[in-house]
């Protein structure tokens, strides 16, 4: 009886606790809270991660203006292509066509005087919801015709007028002379109603960054410190959307380009690099494709013929004659792609289909000639003592040679060619002032075109003004642009070559009575209406409205070129040219020549990046000639692995 009772109980406690839980289940007092471990957050979707596609470039250095020689680099052509609206583009071809992404249409519409028509499409707009319009126009075109160290600003000269219609999306151009090439103008708008208010103007509004954009990508971020440039779709496009969501730019040296390859952490690389980096590139295998891609700039020695030395032509001659032209390009190419592209004539570049070497066949340039260079300068007054050069009064014979900050190749080509100047006795100092510097006051400082120097060259850093300069000098589409921009002379100059005194310049600017603007240039923001005109562009201390007026009395004008070079036949000869009056291949017959025996100009190569592109991206190609791989960004997408 005792063990059957004993085994009882367990029941009984277990039917009060069952008992005790249906109360509590039917009370008020909520049950304790269930304690669970946390859950890590699931990664996202593959479809929310935004597609990127990674550049290795060799340089992402400041100073973004494409139109300014400045800021000539890799990067900045790249950055123009995704960020800044153009009327014409370079087909597959190099022909120009019409961006029907801005433009509805641009034509000729009247062949006297020379006019052409552009309209605007209604919904093109910059980034910050203005307008592209007629007033962009305008703003280019001034800076380009009042602003130092602009590329290729011979066709901007020749604009009389820019007048406004249909609410600023039309722009009617009025030229002063007919210029076939006039598609090569209004490249890569600038946005006005943010650069004619930006502090520092013209030279500083792209400094380090892009104000408003009116492209298919939109600046993210620029990270010069990092060395990372990172866009992104611009979502306030109004044409096709870009295919990736992100395009970022890192920098990196020869080496670095070749990891980030071999471990796919960047899917194509873009720069000058040296043979031996070339070489690696080449060894990825044939999963990486290798590309020359010249730039539109060849690297030029420019001896200036306005200051105290080299304003004699017997000089001149003399220090070409000192001048290895050969190790000079040895020493900016580096056996990269560059090097391939040996510039031996003085406007049409290597890359040019048309291009043919006019280089005098032997002698100096092409050859250095010591014994002709001592002969030379003693002809000029020069005798070699103690290891230098020094005139009757004992004054040694001192040249600077400068580059544009710390811009290669640049820099290494002059430093070369000052230790050959030094090895032969030429007191040479080598300098290398911020590029805007250079070319906005030390190149651009008053000269004197009789001869000689204007009074006291321009201080540069510390220095006297520039004797030589190792700078780039800008390739357009259109060759005879090209000469005109690097050869002519200033306006100024051209009239009083013209028998016109020192009246009014091509531009509009009256050198003698500043109430009589004439009806040139000057005229053409005042043409627009009240809502449409836009001001001059903000003046730097070298524009030439403060620097560059003509003085008649004085004949000090700002030299239309950084050789600050000026011959009248010369002239005439760029004139029938850009104009169309004579074939482009007879006026260079004549422009060539001249400018070789003249040696102010030795230009020495075309740039050229090496493109290598591996398996992560499609569609990224050299792109067409003088534009780059980055024209096509907006169709690019990553390769499925």
């Amino acid at each position: 009886m005792r063990a059957s009772r004993g085994r009882g109980r367990p029941w009984t406690a277990v039917l009060v606790l069952v008992l005790a839980g249906v109360l509590t289940a039917c009370s008020n007092t909520p049950p304790p809270p269930v304690v669970t471990s946390p859950v890590s957050p699931s990664a996202p979707l593959p479809g929310e991660t935004p597609s990127q596609i990674v550049a290795a470039v060799d340089d992402i250095v400041g100073g973004y203006n494409p139109h300014s020689l400045a800021d000539a680099s890799t990067v900045t052509t790249a950055l123009s292509q995704l960020l800044l609206p153009s009327v014409f583009r370079p087909d597959v071809e190099g022909e120009l066509t019409l961006d029907d992404s801005l433009m509805t249409s641009a034509e000729v519409t009247s062949e006297d005087p020379f006019t052409v028509e552009y309209r605007i499409r209604p919904e093109a707009s910059w980034s910050d919801g203005a307008p592209i319009a007629v007033e962009d126009f305008s703003y280019l075109a001034e800076a380009m015709k009042s602003q130092p160290g602009v590329a290729n600003s011979a066709g901007y000269e020749l604009i009389s007028s820019i007048e406004p219609g249909e609410g600023g999306k039309l722009v009617r151009v009025i030229f002063s002379k007919p210029y076939p090439g006039w598609k090569t103008l209004f490249s890569n708008l600038l946005p006005a109603h943010v650069f004619k208010d930006a502090p520092g103007g013209w030279p500083a509004a792209l400094a380090d960054n892009f104000p408003a954009y009116g492209g298919p990508f939109a600046i993210k971020k620029i990270d010069t410190a990092r060395g990372e440039i990172i866009l992104e779709r611009n979502e306030r496009y109004w044409e096709k959307p870009a295919a990736v969501d992100r395009i970022v730019l890192q920098r990196s040296e020869g080496p670095g380009m070749v990891s980030a390859l071999r471990s796919g952490s960047a899917q194509f690389t873009l720069g000058g690099v040296s043979g031996d980096t070339r070489a690696l590139l080449a060894d990825l295998g044939d999963e990486v494709a290798l590309h020359a891609v010249p730039q539109p700039y060849v690297v030029d020695v420019v001896l200036r013929p306005v200051g105290p030395a080299l304003a004699d032509d017997t000089v001149r001659e003399a220090i070409a004659a000192l001048i290895d032209r050969n190790a000079l390009i040895e020493e900016g190419t580096k056996g990269g792609d560059s090097a391939d592209l040996r510039a031996s004539a003085q406007v049409l570049p290597p890359s040019s289909d048309k291009y043919a070497h006019t280089i005098p066949g032997s002698g100096p340039p092409l050859e250095r000639d010591a014994r002709r260079a001592y002969r030379l300068l003693a002809e000029a007054g020069y005798e070699r003592k103690a290891g230098s050069w020094v005139d009757e009064e004992g004054r040694a014979l001192s040249l600077v040679v400068a580059s544009p900050g710390q811009k290669q190749p640049y820099g290494r080509i002059a430093e070369a060619l000052t230790e050959q100047l030094i090895a032969e006795g030429i007191e040479a100092t080598a300098v290398q002032p911020p590029a805007r510097e250079l070319f906005g006051s030390a190149l651009a400082a008053p000269v004197d075109l009789d001869g000689g120097a204007a009074g006291e060259p321009a201080p540069t850093n510390g220095q006297v003004g520039i004797d030589i300069a190792v700078i780039p000098r800008a390739v357009s589409v259109d060759s005879a642009t090209t000469a005109a921009s690097w050869f002519s002379c200033p306006a100024a100059a051209q009239d009083d070559a013209a028998g016109d005194g020192a009246g009014d310049t091509e531009d509009g600017k009256d050198g003698g009575d500043e109430g009589d603007t004439g009806n040139d240039s000057g005229s053409s923001s005042s043409a627009a209406s009240d809502s449409s005109k836009t001001d001059t562009p903000e003046s730097s201390t070298a524009s030439t409205g403060e620097a560059g007026a003509n003085t008649p009395d004085t004949g000090l004008v700002v030299p239309a070129n950084p050789a600050g070079f000026c011959d009248p036949e010369v002239q005439s000869a760029l004139d029938a040219a850009l104009t169309g009056e004579t074939p482009l291949k007879q006026s260079l017959a004549e422009v060539e020549p001249e400018v070789w025996d003249q040696n102010v100009s030795i230009p020495l190569f075309q740039l050229a990046d090496t493109l290598a592109v591996g398996s992560g991206a499609s569609g990224v190609t050299p792109g067409p000639a003088l534009t780059g791989p980055f024209s096509s960004a907006v169709n690019w997408t990553r390769a499925p692995r």
